[in-house]
């Protein structure tokens, strides 16, 4: 199936489904989350601190806790329990994604995460690392439709919270289950489902193969949540288009441009009004505030280990940004939150001072909605 992007392989050449807007809302059980876009849980990055910085910027409909185990919620202290599960207000609504393998030490830590006030429970049958799969966790449960029906009628019956799935398309190529895996979560009173399409052994490598998405679209009512590949809103639109999808989730783009959300309800925005879908590429301004604003979160935050979080971040942040390479060398380089703070300034003060000082001087300048999140 061909991408917005895609212009080689088997579909190269065949002429674009119609422009699809992502849904405006969808409903998941009782929780409406709107618009249709979700964030999707990322280890080491779904943190709270990235999920409200995500929500601060708009568009985003569901943000997910980074995958979480089961049996070490169920297992550890309160204090370090309430620390791995603490959230915000204002990132409602809000999922909170476990794995692990064990159906009764599943269903615990799902009634924790409803205690705790989560409007959701995510079940991880997606993850491809090693360490995860040995422990039969994440994608290693892909070959045991049994066992995954039997942690389904668990964890549902714990619960009264709406109660989701993410998952692949199967092991590998030889052993791909999501439709039946699909009709199997319908069938246990699942809420929705979510298909990274890709199988285990591909990783994040090669093309997300979409069709599955559509194939799992006809076989069940409940809502589907397409995942893989979207990369601009022209690709969430792409995707809704071709597979009938509910709603799209995004993943590793967004730490790379965390505006996609915002930039897809502007691209729906413009199509319902002009026919033609456009929205705001960020500035130099934008991407300093960015980078500000996140830093600055996590020592609000009082972040362990800041200044690792921040360098890690910074491959992300300066994708597209010319001469990134240059600040991502001063960051790593950095021995202390300030001076990362500090090198950030120093590289962006000769581009964002030439927008400021356009602004000032009452220069013409493309709007930078973005530049207010800072």
């Amino acid at each position: 199936m061909r991408k917005y992007w895609d212009n080689s392989g088997p579909g190269a050449g065949l002429s674009p489904a119609a422009p699809q807007p992502v849904p405006s809302a969808l409903t998941i059980g009782k929780v409406r989350i709107a618009p249709a876009t979700v964030l999707a849980p990322m280890a080491g990055v779904t943190d709270t601190v990235f999920r409200r910085f995500i929500r601060n910027l708009g568009g985003c409909g569901l943000i997910m806790t980074e995958f979480t185990s089961a049996d070490g919620i169920y297992r550890c202290r309160e204090s370090k329990r309430k620390r791995y599960l603490h959230f915000y207000p204002e990132e409602h609504p809000i999922s909170a994604q476990l794995f692990g393998s064990d159906p009764a030490i599943l269903a615990e830590a799902a009634k924790i995460v409803e205690e705790c006030g989560f409007d959701l429970v995510d079940l991880n049958l997606g993850c491809p690392a090693k360490k995860v799969v040995k422990c039969n966790g994440g994608s290693g449960l892909l070959r045991d439709l049994p066992h995954i029906k039997t942690i389904f009628e668990a964890v549902r019956a714990a619960v009264k919270i709406p109660f989701t799935v993410k998952f692949r398309m199967g092991w590998d190529d030889n052993e791909i289950v999501c439709v039946e895996l699909a009709k199997l979560a319908e069938d246990c009173g699942l809420a929705a489902v979510a298909l990274h399409a890709r199988t285990r052994e591909q990783g994040y490598s090669g093309n997300a193969r979409w069709e599955w998405i559509a194939a799992i679209k006809d076989a069940v009512k409940i809502p589907v949540i397409g995942n893989g590949d979207i990369r601009t809103p022209e690709d969430a639109n792409a995707m809704v288009a071709r597979t009938g999808c509910d709603a799209v989730m995004i993943g590793r783009t967004a730490p790379s441009n965390p505006w996609i959300f915002r930039q897809i309800a502007q691209y729906n925005a413009s199509l319902a009004a002009t026919g033609v879908g456009t929205y705001d590429k960020p500035s130099e301004l934008d991407r300093y505030n960015m980078m500000k604003t996140y830093f600055q979160m996590l020592l609000d935050e009082g972040y362990p280990h800041a200044a690792g979080k921040m360098k890690q971040f910074a491959s992300w942040f300066t994708h597209g940004v010319p001469g990134g390479a240059i600040l991502r060398k001063a960051v790593y380089e950095a021995k202390s939150e300030e001076a990362i703070l500090e090198s950030v300034e120093e590289f962006f003060a000769s581009s964002v001072g030439r927008e400021i000082a356009e602004v000032e001087t009452g220069a013409e300048l493309e709007a930078m909605p973005f530049a207010t999140c800072g």
